[in-house]
């Protein structure tokens, strides 16, 4: 760490996902699929509310916030992981390689922070409907989502900065489809353990916190449905609730196997299937789950299809 930035990689090789032959081409068409999928489910959302006033709500201003975001955290790293099942090397420049990390990152460290004020949102919803409008108006609303993009972004600041002054001066090839803190730690010339030490609990504290928040939300919100004298409208309750945890579970869960356990060697074929459930799979169910499951949302999209 002495003497500054000493980085000589001007270039990394990302390995991406190793298969051969048909296997190659059948994951491309399936992840090109996927992507196209995404981008085109979250840009109708993004639409649908924006061109019907009646959805102009706090629940809904989330769900805009969370498919822009979608679309810009999946094109982050799909795009070149397409790009690398097709070629024979995937070379990425270190800054290229830098600003993937920043922005995948700041992408991840926004969507926690929505999921827990969406979470947080819900609770409000049902564990007190008569005070949701004063206690979560779409002032408040906004606010909140402007406020999970400013402070992920600037949070991502302090790990890239710290990973960025590594000195990388021999090996370059990343066992990964992405430019993950993880790899690039592990390539660096000089193994600072304090530096992996801060950045494990820097990004642990912030995980965890997230996630305690979020599932005591939901917690909540399972005892007031519990408290539901119907049967059926229990029912119809934890159908939702539970589609939501299990999007919210899986994410979290990806993400803490990832992030939050000591360096050193790691099962990278294992990481690479973990990090396509949160960076491929997530940004698609995302809408299918918190949107087109939405009875309001349903109900604009029957009126339109009739006009």
């Amino acid at each position: 760490m002495q003497g500054g930035n000493q980085t000589y990689v001007k270039e990394f090789i990302l390995h991406g996902i190793t298969v051969k032959g048909t296997a190659q081409s059948a994951l491309f068409t399936l992840f090109l699929v996927i992507y196209i999928l995404t981008l085109t489910s979250n840009i109708s959302i993004i639409m649908l509310v924006w061109s019907n006033t009646c959805l102009y709500k706090p629940m809904y201003i989330l769900l805009i916030n969370l498919s822009f975001l979608e679309i810009w955290y999946t094109t982050t790293t799909v795009p070149n992981m397409l790009y690398g099942l097709l070629s024979t090397i995937n070379t990425i420049t270190f800054e290229g390689c830098i600003t993937q990390f920043y922005f995948f990152f700041s992408c991840g460290a926004t969507e926690h922070i929505l999921l827990s004020v969406m979470g947080y949102d819900r609770y409000l919803a049902i564990c007190h409907p008569l005070h949701y409008n004063m206690l979560m108006s779409t002032k408040k609303c906004s606010f909140f989502a402007a406020s999970c993009w400013v402070f992920a972004f600037l949070w991502t600041l302090f790990p890239v900065i710290l990973i960025s002054k590594l000195p990388f001066c021999g090996p370059n090839k990343i066992n990964h489809f992405l430019c993950d803190p993880g790899p690039l730690v592990e390539l660096s010339c000089v193994r600072d353990y304090s530096t992996e030490v801060i950045l494990t609990v820097y990004i642990a504290l912030f995980i965890f916190s997230n996630a305690c928040f979020t599932f005591i939300s939901y917690a909540f919100i399972i005892r007031t449905i519990l408290r539901i004298p119907s049967a059926s409208g229990r029912r119809k309750a934890f159908s939702t609730c539970a589609s939501h945890l299990i999007v919210v579970s899986i994410f979290f869960g990806c993400v803490m196997y990832m992030y939050v356990r000591p360096s050193g060697n790691h099962p990278f074929p294992i990481d690479k299937v973990i990090a396509v459930f949160y960076t491929v799979v997530t940004p698609l169910l995302n809408p299918v789950i918190y949107t087109l499951r939405n009875k309001e949302v349903l109900k604009v999209v029957k009126k339109m299809i009739r006009l």
